[in-house]
């Protein structure tokens, strides 16, 4: 089972979310007191924190030793990790490279956003650990969402369908990148790789598992372990599983298309 995540987006105070998210200011808010910071200065040197020693790395009290100020001058431009998670997120978001993918068939299109998103994983590695099931609802947010949603158009799908193909497709992205990450971590752990993990520990499964007790495991785990060289291989479960996405969308778009047809085609006396 995969972790619930401890931090997710919107968690704080909606109406300065949204102010801070789209640099509105706030009625008789005032401006924060340090000449040359600012709302992108803190949220880029909290990206900084968050890419190279994660997340929980990211308090008020850092953000401040790094920006050579008080705590308190933080607090004057963001008013705590809440917003500040969605802030960050929201910028990640809106520098993301957008493919042009103009013109090229659905499939393309669509591995194309999953790529990006997988990118942006790899980048703020931070990001897929984070719940967006309220996601931040600023700019970069809406821009990424728009610029998604083309990969789905004209594919005979109504807005809901296009909505939920795309959540289905960024949730296999994020799954897969949590995955990666936990791979990543065990083998840090660990201090070895996946394959020498199985040669240590061959030994031990040899005596307490009957292979013919479970023959079929037997089999199958052999051949997967040597073709990945492990049990588990994330490039491979990411690329074999986002085949598996597209054909699924295949499914429901040529139903779509035939629906399509079969109310086009003129009906029999």
């Amino acid at each position: 089972m995969i972790p619930v995540p401890t931090e997710r987006t919107s968690a704080g105070d909606p109406a300065r979310t949204l102010q801070l998210l789209w640099r509105e200011s706030a009625p008789g808010a005032k401006r924060g007191p340090r000449r040359g910071l600012s709302i992108d200065a803190v949220v880029d040197a909290a990206i900084n924190i968050a890419d190279s020693e994660g997340l929980d790395a990211v308090t008020m009290r850092r953000l401040a030793d790094e920006l050579g100020v008080v705590p308190m001058t933080v607090y004057t431009y963001i008013p705590g990790k809440a917003e500040l998670l969605d802030l960050m997120l929201d910028a990640a978001y809106a520098r993301m490279p957008r493919t042009d993918t103009a013109g090229h068939p659905w499939r393309y299109r669509v591995t194309a956003i999953a790529q990006e998103n997988k990118d942006l994983f790899e980048r703020h590695r931070w990001a897929a650990a984070v719940s967006t099931t309220r996601p931040p609802l600023g700019p970069g947010q809406m821009a990424k969402y728009e610029h998604e949603l083309a990969a789905l158009a004209g594919l005979g799908l109504d807005d809901v369908e296009m909505d939920d193909c795309l959540t289905y497709l960024l949730s296999f992205v994020q799954a897969c990148a949590r995955a990666s990450a936990d791979a990543r971590a065990a083998r840090h752990d660990s201090a070895m790789t996946d394959e020498q993990w199985w040669q240590v520990n061959a030994p031990l499964l040899a005596r307490v598992f009957d292979e013919n007790a479970y023959p079929t495991a037997a089999r199958v785990g052999a051949a997967a372990g040597a073709a990945h060289g492990g049990a588990y291989n994330p490039d491979h479960a990411y690329a074999f599983g986002l085949q598996r996405v597209l054909d699924a969308f295949a499914v429901l778009i040529d139903r779509r298309a035939a629906a399509g047809g079969a109310r086009g085609r003129p009906t029999s006396s």
